[in-house]
């Protein structure tokens, strides 16, 4: 039986790999959460694992007096304990934000064989990550859908036979409105996802285009492809996840429905398949498949992506924190939904990049980013 811990169990891709890992009957070792005691609550009275984190201290100790019999941890230190239990095959990294880094560079040097649906870890850390994942021979298994399907796609062949690697996005919300229209976006119309059911951060990033941005740097460490080799199509039904297309011009794609327990399962079974608990594919209630380029210039937050991506060092790291304090203030209606885009230029602009020398480094970038987003 395969023993997982989960790393962030209270969001949305904790709740459906506990009910996928349900299915599969698995050992359920280890759980964090930031600060929902109330649903880590429940889920330790059922599953009854080795430990639980809370990374909110004062929480923690809350949990605990729910909790007696269970050993709960807090802090850094308990995310940490959670990613490294002795026993534990795989553990799935999907803390969102800056936090869910040190754990899942600790499980990897544990030799853990990761589930990773923790951008933060990729975009902020990609070659410090990949480098210890090459040095420990552990496997990163994407768990994000559009990787996931390019990693199902690969299987079986070989890089130097790659063409480009096409990344499907949905278009987000606000695909067909014009600038005019943008002057009059709300953080409540920026939340409602044509396709997807996601948190709150990621909804917007996803409107903004950023959320694809993201991908694209994490598809070149995943799949150490250089940045020209990535594209980006919008395809707003969202059925396909992604391509690859190779040199001899065939294309290859996964599809499927929008479901996250799709390449969370196949994270988890990995290399095989076993039986899913997603329904049949209905063909016609997908008749149209429809695909268009990107509009970089009302949607720059993908070209800052890019550009972060081609500037590499701690340029990416940079932007994720920056981008992550402009889309709290849009939510908290302190910016307006363009001067996301707009401030995010004109902060990466004054940042200078250099190597990612270790992740002390990378987590001073974090800070500084964050510092120079909230004043601006």
């Amino acid at each position: 039986m395969k023993k997982i811990s989960i790393l962030g169990s209270t969001g949305s891709i904790g709740k459906n790999t506990l009910e996928v890992a349900e299915h599969l009957g698995f050992e359920v070792s280890a759980l964090s959460a930031h600060s929902n005691i109330d649903l880590l609550e429940q889920q330790a009275l059922k599953w009854r694992p080795k430990c639980v984190a809370v990374f909110d201290k004062s929480k923690a100790l809350e949990l605990q007096k729910r909790l007696p019999e269970t050993v709960v941890l807090a802090g850094m230190e308990g995310l940490i304990e959670v990613a490294t239990v002795p026993e534990v095959d795989l553990v799935v990294s999907s803390i969102v934000g800056a936090r869910g880094i040190l754990p899942t560079l600790k499980a990897i040097e544990a030799g853990k064989t990761i589930g990773l649906a923790n951008k933060e870890a990729l975009i902020a850390a990609g070659e410090l990550i990949m480098s210890a994942a090459r040095k420990q021979s552990v496997d990163i298994l994407p768990i994000d859908s559009e990787h996931s399907a390019i990693f199902q796609c690969l299987q079986g062949e070989s890089l130097s036979g790659v063409r480009r690697i096409i990344l499907t996005a949905s278009g987000g919300p606000f695909r067909t409105h014009s600038k005019e229209e943008f002057e009059t976006i709300t953080p409540s119309s920026a939340l409602k996802h044509p396709t997807w059911k996601m948190g709150k951060k990621v909804t917007i990033d996803s409107s903004t285009l950023m959320n694809k941005g993201l991908e694209v740097i994490e598809a070149k460490f995943l799949f150490d492809t250089a940045i020209e080799k990535i594209d980006v199509v919008i395809h707003p039904q969202s059925v396909i996840h992604s391509f690859v297309e190779f040199i001899d011009g065939s294309l290859l794609s996964q599809m499927g429905e929008h479901d996250m327990k799709i390449p969370i399962q196949y994270a988890l079974t990995y290399p095989e398949r076993k039986k899913g608990i997603v329904p049949c594919f209905d063909f016609e209630k997908y008749s149209k498949l429809e695909f268009f380029s990107p509009d970089l210039e009302k949607f720059p937050c993908l070209r800052l992506a890019y550009e972060a991506a081609k500037g590499g060092g701690t340029l990416p790291c940079f932007m994720n924190a920056a981008n992550e304090v402009l889309v709290d203030q849009f939510l908290e209606g302190k910016i307006s939904w363009i001067e996301i885009g707009k401030k995010l230029e004109s902060l990466m602009g004054a940042h200078q990049a250099f190597p990612q020398e270790s992740l002390e480094t990378l987590l001073e970038v974090d800070q500084e980013a964050r510092k120079m987003a909230t004043i601006t």
